[in-house]
């Protein structure tokens, strides 16, 4: 945890370093990636797609990209969709080195992976795996896609490491969608799976490739509900997950017996708990009943505003497996200092971890949402026009390759830069990325662009509503 600033930031870095300092960055993170693009022309896409991600526009589709670099060339647009639509190189072999290249600059033993969801809203039914469902970007129901997100957190610094897009079931197994499914290039053998699930195929991967250094893992309660996944998790890595209040425990482990058969029929082979073994309660239930002893007020960490404070308790429980007690667990609670907001988490953490690894776990679900911020503000996480599979997950991977850039030059210009922002390292990129001048032909050419664009667009829209005119008659 930093302590409080007692100066502020010097600014160390001259206006003619930028150029020797910047470039030579830029392009050594390009030629790490470089080699896994097969061909020369996605070599370069891949360069021109990363800067205009880290470009000072305020929108990173495609369209927007190619045109503020190159002007009204329509063929270097189509190109440029192609490479990210259905571009033959390989999301693994990018992801495999980003994670090499994660664990040199921001890995630690103990470093913390973070599961969560960001959400995309979209217009239309035509973009793989769209519906009306929760979007938590507008905070209600709304036609949008759903991606789950694993993020790694040290000491070091934080960034995005997979994705994968949430399919619902209707996407994958009803009859209604088999045009879309196969317009959008989603895979004739892609099953459907719960976010939970999505989150624990990215988890062994990561695990499996064995490049990155780890000891936690953070949730939300979309998994920490789950027992499933908190079992099959906890064979991979120590989890701290966010649990519901109504979650319910065992303060104490209730005894179990096979009960006595009555004498006819089969006998019963099952255990269960005892009938005069007490219930599990809500963890609700059980932060409430807390003596005030229990509880201890610890500085999570230093924010903005000062430091960040809660109270906690914790203590060991018994989880509730199929109404029968399951693995022995810490229940942490952490309450705000006014009492009005408590939230409960699980841990399989060993029995003689202390409180203030707990404290500091329950800070460490935040770098993921300062990630899909930055990610959708800084590098157009969000900006893709892209509706098929592939793209979807080529144009995440480009993100994630674009906000670890960022990263990489906070930590290579901390001394001369200290507590430079992401949106100040792209401000600096701007004096060394290529860029035309803005003048009136070039003006021209992105309205001339557009207006055609929309020309086209304006036509095929006539056409589908005189044809569903006449279908109709």
């Amino acid at each position: 945890m930093n302590g409080m600033r007692t100066e502020p930031p010097v600014l160390k870095l001259q206006a003619h370093e930028l150029g020797e300092r910047l470039g030579p960055e830029l392009a050594a993170y390009h030629a790490i990636y470089s080699p896994l693009f097969k061909r020369q022309e996605q070599r370069e896409q891949s360069q021109k797609y990363l800067e205009g991600l880290v470009s000072n526009i305020p929108n990173k589709s495609i369209e927007a990209m190619v045109l503020h670099r190159e002007g009204d060339k329509p063929n270097a647009v189509r190109a440029a969709q192609q490479f990210v639509s259905k571009g033959a190189w390989s999301d693994a072999e990018i992801l495999a080195q980003h994670w090499r290249e994660v664990e040199q600059d921001l890995g630690e033993r103990d470093g913390v992976l973070i599961l969560d969801g960001s959400d995309f809203p979209k217009q239309g039914s035509d973009s793989v795996g769209v519906k009306r469902q929760w979007c938590g970007q507008l905070g209600k129901t709304a036609n949008s896609q759903a991606g789950v997100f694993l993020g790694y957190a040290s000491r070091r610094g934080y960034t995005l490491i997979h994705r994968r897009l949430y399919m619902p079931r209707e996407w994958l197994q009803a009859s209604s969608h088999v045009q879309r499914r196969t317009k959008c290039g989603v895979p004739a053998d892609l099953s459907f799976q719960t976010k939970p699930e999505l989150g624990l195929a990215m988890l062994r991967e990561v695990a499996g490739a064995g490049s990155l250094s780890y000891q936690w893992l953070t949730c939300d309660e979309d998994c920490g509900k789950s027992p499933d996944f908190l079992d099959q998790a906890g064979e991979l890595v120590t989890y701290f997950a966010k649990v519901p209040h109504p979650t319910r425990v065992w303060c104490t482990r209730p005894a179990t017996a096979v009960p006595t058969g009555s004498g006819q029929g089969r006998p019963p082979i099952k255990e269960r708990v005892v009938p005069d073994a007490s219930d599990p309660q809500e963890v609700a239930t059980i932060a409430a009943q807390l003596p005030s002893s229990a509880w201890a007020t610890h500085t999570v960490k230093e924010g903005t505003k000062g430091p960040i404070q809660a109270d906690f308790a914790c203590l060991r429980v018994v989880a509730v497996r199929n109404q029968l007690p399951g693995p022995d667990l810490w229940l942490v609670f952490r309450r705000s200092l006014n009492g009005r907001e408590l939230k409960a988490f699980l841990s399989n953490a060993a029995p003689d971890t202390s409180l203030e690894i707990f404290v500091w776990l329950s800070g460490m679900r935040w770098p993921v949402e300062s990630c899909f911020e930055e990610a959708k503000q800084e590098v157009g996480l969000g900006d893709y026009q892209t509706r098929s599979w592939t793209g979807w997950h080529h144009h995440m991977t480009l993100c994630l390759l674009a906000h670890f850039l960022l990263v990489r030059l906070q930590l290579r210009l901390q001394d001369e830069a200290p507590d430079l922002t992401l949106p100040q390292a792209i401000l600096l990129l701007q004096s060394i990325l290529p860029k035309p001048d803005f003048d009136a032909e070039l003006a021209l050419d992105i309205v001339q662009y557009r207006q055609r664009r929309n020309h086209a667009a304006y036509r095929s829209h006539r056409k589908k509503r005189i044809n569903q005119s006449k279908v109709s008659l």
